[in-house]
């Protein structure tokens, strides 16, 4: 805030006091501060990599087809989309997938997670401050504390939300008609969703796991708009490694390019991505050191198994929930772990895969 004196400024001889020359000569400094971004800044802002609808979503085309239909239907009858459930492992698209909702309704849409709901008013407010036909999409659904969830029940059956005002024996409740919305639910446990919630959404749709050429396309779209220059072979080559998901590929697309600007100076092709992430710790099935070194404790240390999960935890310096969270599904899915009642066994493909010999005779698993 400026203080302007009141008392009178001495002349200078050309008619202009002091205090304005120094105003003037402010004046070039003072437009630096202004919150507005430079011509040259905004052009350098970095494209999204997110497609935007769904002619540019590459996968998933069962899914694609269920809500293209939901979309047609809803804007040929003037209504809003129904509540929609999305569920499967992280990095499959859910967040995106929400957003192209949006764009093909030609909507707005707003983002949160459940972690962030944890007062009652955080979510009144997203929902009285909601626009007819808008998207509310939240992330981990499965996190939402119970007294948020129960708001939610009559915004989303009968777009009401329940408000009660005062307490004890003067306590009332007042019910605030909404507009009409769609929730876009995301979960990576739809298990742990409580039944009421879980049926009250219409749609209820799973994600998959990409296949190889799904995830070549997405990195040479990623690519693309990066502008990093490649081939299909060198694309083919992250995506065999990318475990069936476009986050993990994106993100090895990017370390892949940080060591071709900075080792070969050129595209990046079949050898230039092998070697990248071969200096990562990443192989050909994708497995990461962590993963390998779990293998190979079963393997060398308790001759492939059965072995409990504690003991695993202690040999490896992992702790238990990110080994039966994070290591063992994708091992178990690739056909390297099996989990039975007496602990975890390592397959004939995972000792070939390591370069051990596979036993002549497998324990039984009774």
């Amino acid at each position: 805030m400026a203080i302007i004196s009141s008392k009178k400024q001495p002349q200078e001889p050309n008619g202009e006091s002091k205090q304005q020359k120094e105003s003037a000569k402010a004046s070039p400094n003072q437009d630096l501060l202004q919150a507005e971004a430079a011509i040259d800044e905004q052009g350098k802002q970095e494209e999204s990599i997110r497609p935007q609808r769904f002619a540019d979503y590459i996968g998933q085309k069962d899914l694609k087809d269920v809500l293209d239909i939901a979309i047609k239907a809803a804007k040929s009858r003037g209504e809003v989309l129904d509540h929609l459930l999305l569920y499967g492992p992280p990095g499959l698209g859910k967040t995106t997938m929400a957003m192209i909702l949006a764009s093909e309704m030609g909507v707005n849409y707003k983002i949160t997670s459940a972690p962030a709901l944890e007062r009652p008013r955080d979510i009144v407010g997203l929902l009285v401050n909601i626009k007819p036909g808008d998207i509310l999409f939240v992330d981990e659904i499965h996190r939402l504390s119970r007294m948020t969830e129960e708001i939610l029940y009559p915004a989303m059956e009968d777009y009401r939300l329940d408000i009660t005002i005062g307490k004890g024996s003067s306590a009332r409740i007042r019910s605030l008609p909404l507009s009409k919305f769609t929730l876009v639910g995301a979960t990576t446990r739809v298990g742990a969703l409580t039944s009421p919630l879980r049926d009250r959404f219409g749609l209820v749709q799973k994600l998959r796991f990409y296949e190889v050429d799904e995830l070549t396309q997405i990195v040479l779209r990623t690519a693309q708009l990066l502008q990093t220059p490649i081939t299909e072979d060198g694309a083919t080559e992250i995506a065999r490694r990318s475990r069936g998901t476009p986050r993990i590929a994106n993100r090895l697309l990017k370390r892949v390019r940080d060591y071709a600007e900075v080792k070969i100076s050129g595209e990046i092709n079949e050898s230039v991505a092998a070697e990248a992430l071969q200096l990562f710790q990443v192989d050909p099935c994708g497995l990461d050191w962590t993963d390998r070194k779990m293998l190979s404790v079963i393997i060398e240390q308790f001759n492939g198994g059965p072995v409990g999960l504690e003991t695993i935890a202690a040999a490896t310096g992992e702790d238990t929930q990110t080994i039966e969270e994070v290591y063992e599904p994708y091992l178990m899915q690739i056909g390297y772990l099996s989990r039975t009642p007496r602990g975890r066994i390592a397959t004939k493909a995972a000792y070939k895969h390591l370069g051990f010999t596979p036993p002549n005779e497998q324990l039984s698993l009774l």
